[in-house]
């Protein structure tokens, strides 16, 4: 059963979504405030996905995200936000989101939305092995976690994805539909083209010694991107 953290200040809509998603076979712990939501940080590994409101009485959603991406998680994470507009969810993508979902909504698409992210996150894990090394840098798929010459690296869901799946495949140049196709379900129904431009551009911030003259995601021209290994 998986286990998830669900951070609501609306009671009535807590009572509700905790009953239902208990019913399709997730269990559900709550918290209510930002603060709460903190004193969960030393124990973020044993959820396997994290449910948070934007607008809490003592702040925001997105203060909890970053808080757990500068941690070293990359615990799937699902905004639930009032509005639709587009600031809001580029922040929420921004600060380390995965996935966001406007109120009101069904909740068929909540349960649709969170086995996807948890599909996702099963698969930066499946390979043998606890550790993917490409040089200096080190990700260990059981801690979900990365490192260059010893230094966290603070990466979003996507981003972690995105790294482990080009590390997997050093050498050999990937095409971005495959690229969506194996990081996004269903042919990229939950990112467009544009936005993984976005994640290869944020994730050459953090690899890369001069993210203009990148040596180890490099773009062929046509195709699509290559990891290269250091010293090739």
């Amino acid at each position: 059963m998986n286990q998830l953290l669900l951070l609501e200040d609306d009671r009535s809509l807590v009572d509700g979504l905790t009953y239902s998603l208990q019913k399709n076979g997730f269990a559900v712990e709550v918290v209510r405030t930002v603060a709460e939501a903190r004193a969960r940080l030393p124990e973020i590994g044993r959820f396997d996905l994290l449910i948070l409101d934007v607008t809490l009485p003592d702040g925001t959603g997105f203060a909890v995200c970053e808080a757990v991406r500068a941690a070293g998680s990359a615990v799937p994470i699902l905004f639930l936000t009032a509005s639709d507009e587009e600031v809001n969810i580029i922040r929420g993508l921004d600060c380390g989101g995965d996935d966001y979902l406007t109120k009101p909504f069904r909740l068929g698409e909540l349960c649709s939305r969170i086995r996807a992210l948890l599909r996702r996150a099963g698969r930066a894990t499946a390979a043998q092995g606890q550790y993917l090394q490409s040089g200096a840098l080190k990700i260990d798929l059981l801690g979900s976690r990365v490192t260059l010459d010893g230094r966290l690296l603070e990466l979003t869901g996507a981003e972690y994805r995105l790294l482990c799946l080009l590390v997997r495949n050093a050498g050999r140049v990937m095409t971005r539909e495959s690229i969506l196709r194996a990081l996004w379900d269903d042919g990229g129904d939950f990112v467009d083209d544009n936005t993984l431009s976005v994640y290869v551009r944020r994730l050459r911030e953090k690899v890369e010694d001069d993210p203009s003259q990148p040596r180890r995601l490099r773009t062929v021209r046509g195709f699509g991107y290559q990891w290269k290994e250091e010293g090739t």
